[in-house]
């Protein structure tokens, strides 16, 4: 079973407000069209062994544009701050260990307890040294942004699979047509 929904940007938070794919272009699709993809996306992403049901979408989509502001706008604004301090102050889930010794993740509201998680992975990204590292793709359909974590800090796309090879492609097509 290939993966729903993209991860790899480096910070769970990233791979969140990848949901909104092509944001901004003419192809941006919305990948959380409703409460039973928000369950997916937290079954596939979030720290749960068992099936998350959450009653709707729309608080997801709100913190995801709080983070995503929170990342690409120079000044926060107070009502985006107010929005991702009341969703990083939900209760966490919580670690226990099973009697056969693995560890499991519980919460009462495991969709709160996610978007407490993504928030607190935003508002963390911001402040650390890393924020630095947090790059937009150069995919020139894509947008996405990512954590830069190669050494040099030169990295251009989020995916050398997908958007990298589509610009060596095209790259590759332009020299080839110019012949």
């Amino acid at each position: 079973m290939t993966d729903r929904f993209r991860s790899g940007a480096g910070r769970l938070c990233l791979d969140f407000i990848r949901t909104l794919r092509f944001r901004g272009t003419p192809s941006e699709t919305e990948e959380l069209p409703d409460a039973a993809a928000w369950g997916a996306w937290i079954d596939q992403l979030g720290p749960f062994s068992v099936a998350v049901r959450p009653a709707s979408v729309e608080e997801a989509r709100a913190l995801r544009e709080a983070v995503h502001s929170l990342l690409t706008e120079p000044a926060v604004r107070p009502v985006v701050r107010q929005r991702l301090n009341r969703f990083a102050a939900l209760p966490v889930p919580a670690p226990s260990l099973t009697s056969s010794g693995e560890l499991r993740w519980q919460a009462s509201d495991p969709a709160s307890a996610t978007l407490a998680l993504l928030a607190r992975d935003a508002l963390d990204l911001v402040t650390s040294a890393e924020f630095a590292r947090v790059r937009r793709c150069a995919g020139t359909r894509c947008g996405a942004l990512f954590l830069d974590t190669s050494r040099p800090g030169t990295r251009r796309w989020c995916s050398m699979e997908i958007c990298g090879n589509q610009a060596k492609k095209s790259t590759y097509r332009a020299k080839a047509g110019a012949r």
